[in-house]
């Protein structure tokens, strides 16, 4: 398999950590990005130590996913010291949780803008280079509740939804290019941020899930593993579900 180079957004969190692992296992060169600042980056230096640590090298860049100009730079810098970019994952993500009746219009915007318009703002920066030279992988993480909906996520959830329809329209405007576009919607996956709930509220999430268990990062990395690979090329426009059986749209 050629060294290809991989980026995957939002790599710090736990799903984010898998996924550099399962590229890195298959001989990507791969790009972490962090968010911009001096906190983020020290805590991303610090997650670099830690993968290397672990046999894994993985280099680290800072970008705004949110903003245009910020991910074009960012794409230009890629190419300008590693080389052409052939599998982009788009993992970056936040929530900020409040029913309609009590959401704010910066809640709105912040989430849509970091879970879908980055989505858009990453694309449009990689999408053309992959297409001129034939060979292009590109894994947008939605979620379940993209599907299902969630109370008190309706930003979340749109966002995630919309990520479904992006994902099929470039799809198939890279489909005779060589370019593959596809969404994985993961489950409740076993993270900081889900075992941070209160033990009851986790106790009735597991007892939703007919597998009876939360996921795990890797269950997310395996479906980015596949998705990227060389030879996965007749798979374009697919929304890989993996969360258990607990929602079977």
């Amino acid at each position: 398999m050629p060294n290809r180079v991989a980026i995957v957004t939002g790599a710090i969190g736990a799903l984010g950590t898998a996924m550099c692992k399962q590229l890195t296992d298959q001989d990507r060169t791969v790009i972490a990005t962090h968010r911009p600042g001096d906190e983020p980056r020290k805590k991303a230096e610090q997650w670099q130590k830690i993968m290397a640590e672990a046999g894994y090298t993985v280099n680290i860049m800072p970008v705004d996913v949110a903003d245009y100009d910020s991910c074009k730079v960012f794409m230009e810098s890629v190419e300008k010291e590693f080389g052409p970019v052939d599998v982009l994952v788009n993992n970056a993500g936040i929530t900020n949780d409040a029913p309609l009746k009590r959401m704010g219009a910066d809640q709105w915007t912040q989430v849509i803008n970091v879970n879908l318009n980055s989505m858009f703002n990453m694309c449009r920066h990689a999408f053309e280079g992959m297409c001129n030279r034939g060979f292009g992988r590109i894994v947008n993480i939605s979620s379940i509740n993209g599907g299902k909906g969630q109370f008190g996520q309706s930003n979340y959830a749109a966002a995630k939804a919309g990520v479904y329809g992006f994902t099929k329209s470039i799809a198939l405007e890279g489909a005779r290019k060589g370019v593959t576009v596809n969404s994985i919607s993961p489950g409740y996956i076993d993270s900081p941020m889900v075992r941070a709930v209160p033990d009851k509220v986790l106790e009735s999430i597991v007892a939703d899930i007919p597998v009876g268990r939360l996921g795990q990062p890797d269950d997310i990395a395996r479906a980015v593993a596949f998705l990227t690979a060389d030879d996965a090329g007749f798979v374009t426009g697919a929304d890989l579900v993996v969360n258990g059986g607990q929602f079977m749209g």
